[in-house]
This record gives structure tokens, sequence and C-alpha cells, in this order.
């Protein structure tokens, strides 16, 4: 090992190893300490040491960043980073990175899944099945998906993979996302209004991330702009979408389905609102999941703290400053 040990903390991680990251880390930093910590007091009293930081679900407020006097770069386990203090880091001169690109393809198709249960009628089919009545009409209306529209909301890396694959369905794809490039889309992607592609998609699949103009992005207003034969999935974060307001759309059948990975407080418990409706699936958190991508997210996470400790550029550096 050369040059001084640096001080990298795993802060917070529901893993079952981190092995990986011990393997990234060992030349610069022969500890890794693994802690358990949720709360801002936990992270002060046990982190203030750590140059690097790696996080999963640790708040990153300004008062615990302010608190950690040697860190210099945080590296979340995942694409969101909705739990840190973006711009109080960079005003402290802490590298925040996530890893953008180690889940795309498992997002998508994730959301392709949710997508084609709701609009093949699947898990009904299924439990009419196991109920004893075999009967394809109980499932009716099914649509064939190539008179079907998609509206496509964030069409950043995983956005556009779900693009694909929908137009390799025969769909329509519609998108509505403001800071993308439209040179950078193919042309099967049709730009449009968050109003308008709410107004003709049969499926909204919401792949943007969480920040404050997000924030309930889907609220009664917006939901009622939608079909009521189309349905919602959600694949992004929970607070995207006003989980009160859907509840009420399906309550009063204003929307055929819903399907989302995520809520906006997690872990869902069978009481929550929205699991009482036979046509709203949820997944617990897992688009991002397979076990290649578990692998890669944990390698890339400790690969970024490694490279800006060793004074490299970062690959993934969300704050710039």
């Amino acid at each position: 090992m050369q040059g001084k040990p640096r001080v990298v903390i795993v802060v917070d991680c529901d893993h079952p190893s981190i092995e990986i990251e011990k393997e990234v880390l060992r030349d610069i930093c022969p500890e890794l300490p693994w802690q358990a910590c949720l709360a801002e007091d936990e992270i002060i009293a046990k982190c203030a040491d750590g140059e690097g930081l790696l996080i999963q679900y640790a708040p990153m407020t300004r008062r615990v960043l302010e608190k950690l006097p040697r860190c210099k770069v945080i590296a979340r386990y995942g694409v969101g980073v909705d739990t840190i203090d973006l711009r109080a880091a960079a005003e402290l001169g802490i590298v925040v990175s996530n890893v953008p690109d180690y889940g795309t393809q498992e997002v998508s198709d994730h959301a392709l899944a949710m997508m084609l249960c709701l609009t093949r009628k699947i898990p009904q089919a299924n439990a009419q099945v196991k109920s004893g009545r075999w009967d394809f009409r109980l499932a009716r209306p099914v649509r064939r998906h190539q008179t079907q529209t998609i509206g496509i909301v964030g069409v950043g890396r995983i956005g556009q993979a779900m693009a694909r694959k929908t137009q390799a369905l025969g769909m329509k794809v519609l998108a509505c996302d403001p800071y993308v490039d439209p040179a950078s889309l193919p042309d099967y992607v049709t730009l449009t209004s968050l109003e308008e592609l709410l107004r003709q998609s049969d499926v909204v699949s919401l792949h943007c991330p969480l920040t404050e103009e997000t924030r309930h992005l889907l609220d009664e207003k917006m939901l009622r702009l939608m079909k009521p034969t189309a349905c919602l999935v959600n694949t992004a974060r929970g607070h995207i979408v006003d989980e009160a307001a859907l509840d009420k759309m399906l309550t009063t059948k204003a929307l055929a389905g819903a399907a989302m990975d995520v809520l906006a407080k997690e872990p869902g418990t069978a009481a929550h609102p929205l699991f009482k409706h036979d046509n709203f699936y949820c997944t617990p958190h897992m688009a991002w999941h397979s076990e290649e991508s578990a692998r890669e997210l944990k390698r890339k996470a400790a690969e970024e703290v490694r490279r800006v400790l060793n004074g490299e550029a970062p690959w993934y550096q969300v704050n710039k400053f």
C-alpha cells in the first residue's frame, strides 16, 4: 500500500456483505468499517473521521455534512440522490456521486413487466383460474399493444431503455423531459408536454428523478387528465405520485390500474390504502435488482470513492462545483 491509509466508512447498507467494496478499496483502506447509521446523530458520532463515505439510505443533511470535516467524497448505492443536500455538499467541497448506469436494463425490464401485468390482465386472470373460473372473458377488455400509446416521463438512460422495449412491441412512444436534448432521442420518440402525454397515453411510465419540481408531479389535477382506460407505472420514486389522489382515482374507476415499485413511505405495510385495489400491484423497491446489477452497484460505488481519494476525476459526480 502506498501513502497513508485513507478512512472510508460504509455508513449504511442492507446488503449481505461488503466484500466487493473491501476488495476495491483494500490498497488504500485496509479497514472498512460497516456501520448501520440511519439517524443524523448516529452519522455524526460514528462517521466524523470519514474521508470517503458509502451510503444507501442515510440522510446527508447540511447539519450532518457540516459535522464531517474530513469528508471528500460521498458515493450513494443507487441512482437517486434526494437524501443528500447537494448544495451544502458543494459548498463544503464534498464530491457527491451516484451509480447511474448499474440497473438500467433491470428497471426498464421491471417497468415493462408491470405494464404487461396491467395491460394483459395477467394477475387477475391467474387469480380467477386458481379460484376455479376458467374464462378469458373475465379479463376483458384486453387491447393489442400495437394500437396503444405509452407516455414516458423522463427519458434518461432508463426511460430510453423503456422506449426501445415498448417500441419493439409496436407501441407509439411519447415522452416528456424538459432537460433532454431532442437530438439524442431516436426518431420513434415524440417529445410533448406532460399534459398532452397524459391525455394521449394508454400507459404512463415514470422514469424521472425526485426533485422539488417533480414531487407530486402527478397530483389529482394531472391524474385526471389521463384516460379512464389508462394505466400508471412508477419505478422511479414514490413521492412523484400523490398516493391519496391515486387512491381516489382507482376507487372511482377513473383509472384502469396502477403498478408501483416505490412508495412515498417505505417499507409499505398491509394497511396501505392502495393495497385494497385488485388493479394495483406493488413490488418492494426491487426493480433495480439482479445478481449482476447488485455486484456492479457495489463495485462502481467503491471505485468512485477510490478515484476521488486518489486524486483522480470522479466519473459520476452529481454536484458540480
